[in-house]
């Protein structure tokens, strides 16, 4: 089937424009999907809020089940501004960006807690961008305005994320073959450096309860760290190519990584098991030839909310949507040099980057069995391990190991 084009927000253009540089590497929503961010190419970021896209693209009440983000409360409970545009010129090419929130009972890791130049309240929303030259800048949603400018990369700050649970901890991948942990509770320290990739790093992901950092770089392995440790847990090993990104399933049973031997693999990430293979060249290339289809590079893939669907993003100018158990995408659609995807807080829309400019599609839906319900519920809380030792008939837990 092909999936129903919802809207597109556009970059301005102008007759001087180099293409070069233009590239829209990233797309994000804000947790509670209040905004939505994107690079326009160059050095411009802008933030739109969501609930004027989808009044805009006519998606908004009852046919999609989205709702408006009305006029947000300050940390005392009293009224504050209506969400508002912005564009921000972060002042070099941004290669990355990611939107967190703070939780107020996530305190700082930081020992001494007596001072700090930032407080940040539950009203607080940040947008972090990570630029060519090796520099993170952090910034008020809400205003605009510059916080914080975290200078320790070498090089390309090639993709950002923020832990899910509040702390404002942000993690940093770049091709100067590092990630770094930085802690914006205070005011932006750098807790640690994690080393290990030979290569670039592109991109990284938390697990949906911020125990686990997943990374992938411009080698065949996908790396996972313990986060409480600061530890390598394990490599994942299967690839034959470049891994260029990942993303935890929103029970954190899941793991998807996309990589340039045209394959999307989903992996059980607790035992290091490939459970799935989405491919997007038929019949797959043999190892020794896997990066030679440049024209099925995956550039992107992405979880929704359910837990069932995934999208991918290849260089074949289709985005693929899939479900976990079934073997062919349920719904294609057309995007030429897309770059990244990813689903909206709520799972109803896609966006996916292209140069400059953003596309939107509606997503497969359908109501989630019981079953299915009940299996995510067990995993956000058990890994496989524990699972594997629950007295149950073998049907069952293969199900809740995602077996079949």
């Amino acid at each position: 089937a092909r999936s129903r084009t919802v809207g597109e927000l556009l970059a301005p253009t102008s007759p001087f424009d180099k293409k070069c540089g233009r590239e829209n590497w990233t797309v994000a929503f804000a947790p509670d999907g209040s905004y939505l961010a994107w690079s326009q190419g160059h050095r411009i970021v802008k933030l739109v809020p969501w609930a004027q896209c989808l009044n805009n693209f006519l998606l908004h009440g009852t046919k999609d089940g989205s709702q408006a983000v009305g006029p947000r409360q300050s940390s005392e409970g009293g009224p504050r501004s209506k969400p508002c545009e912005h564009v921000i010129d972060c002042g070099d090419i941004v290669w990355s960006l990611a939107l967190g929130s703070s939780v107020p009972e996530k305190q700082s890791r930081c020992v001494n807690i007596e001072w700090h130049r930032f407080k940040f309240g539950q009203d607080q929303l940040l947008l972090a961008t990570g630029l060519n030259n090796g520099r993170i800048k952090i910034w008020d949603v809400y205003t605009g305005k510059l916080l914080l400018n975290l200078m320790d990369h070498t090089e390309v700050v090639r993709d950002l994320t923020f832990a899910p649970d509040g702390s404002l901890i942000l993690v940093s991948a770049s091709r100067d073959k590092t990630l770094r942990v930085w802690d914006l509770k205070d005011d932006g320290n750098m807790m640690k450096v994690l080393r290990g990739h030979p290569n670039w790093v592109y991109g990284c992901a938390f697990s949906p309860d911020s125990s686990i950092l997943c990374s992938v770089g411009a080698s065949k392995a996908v790396f996972l760290w313990d986060m409480d440790k600061y530890s390598m847990l394990r490599k994942l090993e299967g690839h034959h190519n470049d891994v260029v990104a990942c993303e935890f399933s929103p029970d954190g049973a899941l793991l998807a990584t996309a990589s340039y031997d045209t394959r999307v693999y989903v992996w059980d990430p607790h035992i290091g098991v490939i459970l799935k293979e989405f491919g997007h060249l038929f019949p797959p290339p043999t190892p020794i030839f896997a990066g030679g289809a440049n024209d099925r590079w995956v550039r992107a893939v992405c979880f929704s909310h359910d837990g069932l669907h995934l999208a991918s993003l290849a260089d074949d100018k289709m985005v693929r949507f899939w479900r976990i158990d079934e073997e062919y995408p349920v719904q294609v659609a057309p995007l030429n040099n897309g770059l990244c995807c990813t689903f909206s807080t709520d799972g109803s829309v896609l966006a996916a980057g292209q140069d400059g400019s953003v596309y939107f599609w509606a997503t497969p839906r359908q109501v989630s069995s019981l079953q299915h319900l009940c299996r995510m519920a067990i995993r956000r809380v058990m890994p496989t391990s524990q699972v594997r030792n629950l007295p149950l008939p073998c049907k069952v837990l293969e199900f809740l190991c995602y077996q079949i």
